[in-house]
């Protein structure tokens, strides 16, 4: 009687019924790629992250803290430096910048990934985009030390004046952390729009308006790392550790303000420290 009343429903069932069934296996399908997808996702940004963070480390105990005056211009091969200078800058920004990256990212991968085309390469090609714009942001920063080196070797009273240059660095960076040009620049940073085309010159474009609101939003902080040493590996870690929490945590202006008020006050236990001494 059982098996006759299963026929019966099966029979009568209505055609938006059966279609349903038929497709369901499918979506489950692809629901378990999505889910593989993102795990190989999470775990090749982690492998990133955590090799970027290693060379860092590495590099930040091999060489002298880096700035203005960590180097002199006699004997310099400027290409080789160059390079050398980009690919460094460029594993740190990796290690800095993936955390805050990696959420932003993955809202993308959600955006495009009904139209199941090619989301690995499409993911790829937007980091690349955020990247290049942050190794464009390395070369104004290598030009501006090397042109820096040569105004020190012709007026050496300038070396004199380069503690106190970085306290009012760190001081204005602290301060820009309350102005309406940071909140927008943050708001901009936290609430950026995700494309619905998943295209590749889309995802590159993508991928390159990300790095610009990043670069906008946290140049400041990334003044304050530039002034007291790149290659400090503790103000690294207070400058990334300021990125992604007033990009990621509840409250970001709330936390901005936190970032500023203690950079305000480093930079004035700094010229206090300057003055007694």
């Amino acid at each position: 009687m059982l098996n006759m009343l299963r026929a019966r429903v099966t029979r009568d069932a209505p055609p938006q019924a059966a279609k349903f069934h038929a497709v369901s296996p499918p979506g489950g399908y692809r629901m378990v790629f999505d889910m593989a997808s993102d795990r190989s996702f999470f775990a090749v940004s982690l492998l990133l992250f955590l090799g970027s963070a290693v060379v860092t480390i590495i590099w930040c105990q091999s060489m002298p803290t880096m700035h203005g005056g960590a180097m002199t211009t006699a004997g310099v091969d400027w290409p080789a430096t160059a390079s050398s200078f980009l690919a460094m800058w460029l594993a740190m920004m990796a290690a800095m910048m993936l955390p805050s990256l990696m959420p932003m990212l993955t809202r993308y991968r959600r955006t495009v990934a009904a139209t199941g085309l090619r989301l690995d390469r499409l993911t790829a090609l937007a980091s690349a985009g955020y990247f290049f714009v942050w190794v464009l942001f390395g070369v104004v920063v290598l030009t501006l030390q090397g042109a820096l080196m040569v105004l020190e070797a012709q007026v050496p009273m300038v070396s004199h004046a380069e503690p106190l240059a970085a306290i009012l660095a760190i001081l204005i960076a602290g301060a820009f952390q309350f102005s309406a040009a940071k909140a927008r620049a943050l708001s901009c940073c936290r609430n950026a729009p995700t494309p619905m085309q998943a295209d590749m010159m889309t995802a590159w474009r993508h991928g390159l308006r990300l790095g610009l609101r990043c670069a906008a939003c946290c140049a400041n902080l990334m003044a304050i790392l530039l002034v007291i040493g790149m290659m400090d590996l503790c103000a690294m870690i207070a400058v990334t550790a300021a990125i992604t929490a007033e990009r990621l945590m509840p409250g970001g202006q709330r936390v901005a303000h936190a970032v500023g008020a203690a950079a305000f006050l480093a930079g004035l236990f700094l010229t206090m420290g300057a003055f007694v001494l």
